[in-house]
């Protein structure tokens, strides 16, 4: 079903949606950038530079926009959607990421984007609006993430701990100084490859619901897949610096072996999340990454309550980001 939306509208939801992939990259710089940063290796202006550059490269890697169509065709029914539903989930989402942002919290911005979805389009058209192979697969991640983080950082370090046993710990500081280089690329690789798809899917939905686009199309027009890489890249170049304090020294504190193994832990989840189609919170990950790594060393290593506010935290996002946009749908209405 084709709905009728003037261009003037249709172009105002998409700068909204860029908005929001912006504030993406803005709010989750510091999943990227806090060990790096917190372990000494780079410069804070290094760092989210060189993570804006891959968030922006991971075009050229993620060709598969599996993502991209988990959130435009895989949530809620193709058929409810409209201008009110994308204006009421893109201002869900948005709202959880300024106010987890302005308390320093680090949550997912990937939940709140499917929290909104969910809140607009059960304010529309009730439960059988949603798609529920595609939301529990989602909702299901929101444990199974961190959890593979956890599982990942801390082999990552088992390992480490076990080739470099008898290496001093100034030669292998000097050595992951360098290799947590690597380990930073490959996780703002996969942050821009998993988070960027997330707002191409809104857009393509959006471009589906008014006729510029088929349901039936594999990819979503060229420049939007541009302008969504662009627009996260940006947001990370600007940087979340009140969440980068909490994920680099208030859950654990990092050395460069750590960081490294967090990074490359929560890369891994990454990567396989993004080809298995499944929008992932990169908070989730590696969070999970950074408790997995202090927890190998040994479990008093972790600031366990730190860990559990931020836990409270993920189990809102959902229903908070439904919420506000439930009611934003309904103002949505009125004024639109």
């Amino acid at each position: 079903m084709t709905i009728q939306i003037s261009i003037y509208v249709l172009g105002l939801l998409i700068a909204l949606a860029l908005l929001f992939d912006f504030m993406n990259g803005f709010h989750d710089a510091a999943n990227a950038i806090a060990t790096v940063v917190s372990t000494g290796v780079l410069k804070p202006q290094t760092a989210v530079a060189m993570a804006a550059t891959f968030n922006f490269v991971a075009i050229f890697v993620f060709h598969q926009l599996t993502v991209a169509a988990t959130v435009g065709k895989g949530t809620i029914d193709p058929t409810v959607i409209d201008q009110y539903v994308v204006f009421g989930a893109l201002m869900g989402a948005i709202f959880w990421n300024l106010f987890t942002w302005y308390y320093g919290i680090p949550s997912s911005s990937s939940h709140a984007l499917i929290g909104g979805l969910v809140g607009a389009a059960v304010a529309k058209s009730g439960t059988g609006a949603l798609v529920a192979a595609g939301l529990w697969k989602t909702v299901a991640f929101i444990v199974i993430a961190p959890v593979l983080g956890f599982v990942f950082g801390s082999i990552m370090m088992l390992l480490v701990s076990w080739i470099f046993v008898r290496s001093t710990p100034r030669k292998v500081d000097k050595w992951f100084r360098r290799l947590q280089l690597a380990s930073a690329a490959a996780y703002s690789l996969g942050h821009g490859g998993n988070d960027a798809q997330k707002t191409i899917g809104i857009i393509w939905m959006l471009l589906i619901a008014a006729g510029y686009s088929s349901v039936n199309d594999q990819m979503p027009p060229l420049w939007v897949i541009i302008s969504c890489y662009t627009a996260i890249s940006f947001g990370t170049l600007f940087g979340g610096w009140r969440i980068v304090k909490t994920m680099g020294q208030k859950i654990t504190k990092l050395k460069p072996v750590g960081g490294f193994c967090a990074e490359t832990g929560g890369a891994i989840t990454l990567f396989v999340s993004t080809a298995l189609g499944i929008p992932v919170s990169t908070t989730h990950t590696i969070t999970g990454a950074i408790v997995g790594v202090g927890s190998a060393q040994k479990m008093s290593a972790v600031r366990w309550g730190v860990a559990g506010n931020i836990v409270w935290a993920w189990i809102f996002t959902i229903p908070a980001s439904a919420f506000v946009a439930a009611v934003a749908w309904w103002i949505g209405h009125h004024i639109m």
